[in-house]
């Protein structure tokens, strides 16, 4: 095999020292939707406990935690009244603790979610600001601003809402207070001391209970430009990602980051934080991950990626580099509770299973750490016909179809009827479609065929395989519509291929060595020396690469 490419992300490029999070496998766990202990048709801290021997033995190696602090549940509980307790929905404080430790015992770490760019209407704080008068201590914690316009009835600027509209309410007083997303979710004064002891206080809190780290939500936000400019343009929830906006993104964020890094490194056990950051350049995302910043960034430009092979390659090629010119991992991840799910994505059904179990094998073969969100290794399609009644996510009064509950119905885990065993009850709190009956963990359990088999089989591999996981790439010339790369492991000690096949028509790869996994049916008679591979569309091969 030719090699006619080396990326930059080489061993030489990591920062001194491994970690664990530089090739872990974590899978995300919306708490709402994983497993539910109480009948009550909403999934919960201790139903997630009873469902850790499934994760450990699917071969993940740390489990992300959606929110699951007390909340009135505007936003599904990224909308946050207490950062220190759990909300009875979820469980108890107890219940955490149990989690974390149970988690520790199977070998999983846990990573929470923390949400710092706003607060719940309802935290004790933003009552005392709406109580207080402005100019008071208790409103310079939030965002608050006089209006424009005669007797101030204009927003102070024109900022829009993520979810749609202004994104300032006026209170009775006459003042504006700012919420980049739902009015139930009023965005912090960064600029103020307060808060930032605050949150460091909240960070120290649950490392104390043992967590391994933390998922930053919107660590993009909380700082503004100064003066807070217009952007002078509508429609701004489309430039999020690929532009630059003076409420997300300004550069004043990596001190925060800064200081939380030195917070996570005084503890011991390698502690972690992930940004969820949209920057409008790979280069500006992986400046969260600069040494002395955060550990990981979620690579959107990967999950937004087209299923083409040039596009592929470059999207894969860019956050390699801007990630390795840090020293950092890249991450991949293919969907998760913000995004339509890939298998729908991807084309939808037979179509976009194919491209979703080959997708799963390129995504896992790739340098640095890999995310999975709860179901895709089922092969779950996105629910596009929620009815009306179910939908309450706020971002649905976007656009039509802005919606995200159709990626966040619960897990499917055993029998013939919903709920599919996701809890005692005979409900969930969004309806499970009777055709996953089919796709449940049960029915696929022992299947050597289902997608459930093909991502346990690869994260075997992945985890024993000396060249997968953080490390080198090498491209291979080939043929048109296909990507073609190896992986070596350091010191010569084994090289992995992978071949994906996005064309629409078959491909012949060459293969010297042993085949290991494929996604899909692939004629592999004969080939323990190697040799040519017909490789059919939307399919992904893994083999071992022969030495010499």
């Amino acid at each position: 095999m030719t090699q006619d490419t080396l990326l930059v992300h080489t061993a030489g490029d990591r920062a001194e020292g491994g970690g664990w999070w530089r090739d872990a496998v974590i899978y995300q766990v919306y708490v709402r939707s994983f497993a539910d202990s109480d009948g009550d048709g909403v999934g919960d801290l201790p139903g997630i406990r009873s469902r850790l021997p499934y994760l450990a033995g699917l071969g993940v190696d740390a489990l992300w935690l959606t929110p699951f602090y007390v909340s009135p549940m505007a936003d599904f509980g990224y909308d946050v009244a207490d950062y220190r307790d759990v909300d009875p929905l979820f469980g108890t404080l107890a219940d955490a603790r149990g989690l974390i430790a149970d988690a520790h015992a199977h070998g999983l770490r846990i990573i929470v979610d923390v949400v710092p760019n706003h607060t719940s209407d309802r935290h004790a704080w933003f009552r005392a600001a709406l109580a207080a008068v402005p100019g008071s201590a208790e409103r310079d914690r939030y965002v608050f601003r006089d209006g424009r316009g005669p007797d101030g009835a204009e927003p102070p600027n024109d900022w829009e809402s993520v979810f749609g509209g202004p994104a300032w309410t006026r209170v009775p007083d006459g003042q504006w207070y700012l919420h980049l997303f739902a009015s139930e979710q009023p965005d912090l004064n960064w600029e103020n001391p307060e808060v930032h002891a605050e949150f460091a206080d909240v960070l120290r809190f649950w490392l104390d209970l043992g967590v391994d780290g933390f998922r930053v939500d919107v660590a993009h936000g909380m700082a503004k430009a100064p003066g807070l400019p217009d952007v002078g343009h509508p429609n701004q929830t489309e430039m999020l990602g690929t532009a630059v906006l003076p409420y997300f993104d300004q550069d004043s964020v990596h001190d925060i980051h800064r200081a939380w890094r030195r917070l996570l490194d005084s503890y011991g056990g390698e502690r972690i934080a992930v940004a969820e950051a949209w920057a409008p350049t790979p280069q500006r995302l992986a400046d969260y991950t600069r040494p002395d910043e955060l550990h990981q960034a979620f690579n959107f430009h990967y999950l937004t990626a087209p299923w083409e092979a040039g596009g592929m390659r470059a999207v894969i090629e860019e956050s390699l580099r801007a990630a390795g010119a840090v020293g950092a991992p890249a991450t991949w991840v293919l969907s998760n509770h913000d995004v339509k799910r890939h298998v729908t994505r991807y084309g939808d059904g037979e179509t976009g299973l194919r491209r979703a179990r080959a997708a799963a094998l390129l995504t896992l073969a790739l340098p640095g750490s890999a995310y999975v969100y709860q179901g895709e290794e089922l092969g779950l399609p996105e629910v596009l016909d929620l009815p009306e009644e179910f939908q309450r996510d706020p971002q649905r009064l976007r656009a039509e179809g802005a919606g995200r509950d159709g990626c966040r119905v619960p897990m499917p885990w055993e029998g013939e009827e919903p709920p599919f065993g996701f809890g005692a009850g005979g409900a969930s709190w969004l309806p499970i479609p009777t055709a996953w009956r089919d796709l449940t963990v049960a029915a696929q359990d022992g299947d050597p065929g289902s997608m459930l088999a093909l991502y346990r089989e690869a994260l075997r591999i992945r985890r024993g395989h000396p060249a997968l996981g953080d490390g080198d790439l090498y491209w291979n010339a080939s043929s048109p519509g296909t990507l073609v790369f190896v992986r070596a492991a350091g010191g010569g000690n084994g090289r992995l291929a992978c071949a994906v096949n996005m064309g629409g028509a078959t491909a012949r790869v060459h293969v010297r060595g042993t085949p290991l996994l494929a996604s899909g049916p692939v004629r592999t008679d004969g080939l323990a020396d190697g040799g040519d591979v017909d490789l059919p569309p939307d399919t992904a091969l893994w083999w071992d690469v022969e030495e010499g």
